[in-house]
Parts: C-alpha cells; sequence; structure tokens
C-alpha cells in the first residue's frame, strides 16, 4: 500500500481516489503535534494498518522536532502502549 505524508496527515487512497487510510496531526501550538483522528477503512481492518499509520505519525513528529499529544482514542491507546506519551 502506498501512503501519501502531508505536512499534518498521512493517507492511502484506492486507485479511484477513495481514502482507504488516514490518520490526521495538526500543529496545534507551535512545535505541539495533536493526533486527532486515524481512519482504516472495513477492507484493511485487522492488519495492523491503524499501528502502522499512528508509527508513521510519530515518526514524521520527531523528524521535525514536536512533541507528541493525541486526542484520537486509538492514538492515545497505542502511544500509552507503547510509552511515548
Amino acid at each position: 500500500m502506498e501512503y501519501i505524508k502531508l505536512p499534518h496527515s498521512i493517507k492511502s487512497k484506492d486507485e479511484n481516489g477513495k481514502i482507504l487510510a488516514e490518520i490526521t496531526f495538526p500543529e496545534n501550538e507551535p512545535g505541539i503535534f495533536t493526533i486527532d483522528h486515524t481512519y482504516v477503512s472495513e477492507t484493511l481492518a485487522g492488519q495492523g494498518v491503524a499501528g502502522k499509520l499512528v508509527q508513521m505519525a510519530v515518526d514524521q513528529i520527531r523528524e521535525q522536532g514536536g512533541e507528541i499529544r493525541a486526542t484520537c482514542p486509538y492514538a492515545s491507546g497505542w502511544l500509552k502502549k507503547k510509552g511515548i506519551i
């Protein structure tokens, strides 16, 4: 699966442009990025895509020297489980 990395989101689309997976992490305060939304299509459920999206967001935020926060329940749980927040 190909991922499109943007400054505050990462997504994957099918051949028709429909979003299959997406994570958003706006910079709500200077240097503070909040993961606020994670979506994975039912067709990809159980394949580890959501966790991969969160890890990719964490990596991208860290590359920018940012602090990570989360309001998305999935991302928050994942980050706590990994000891990141």
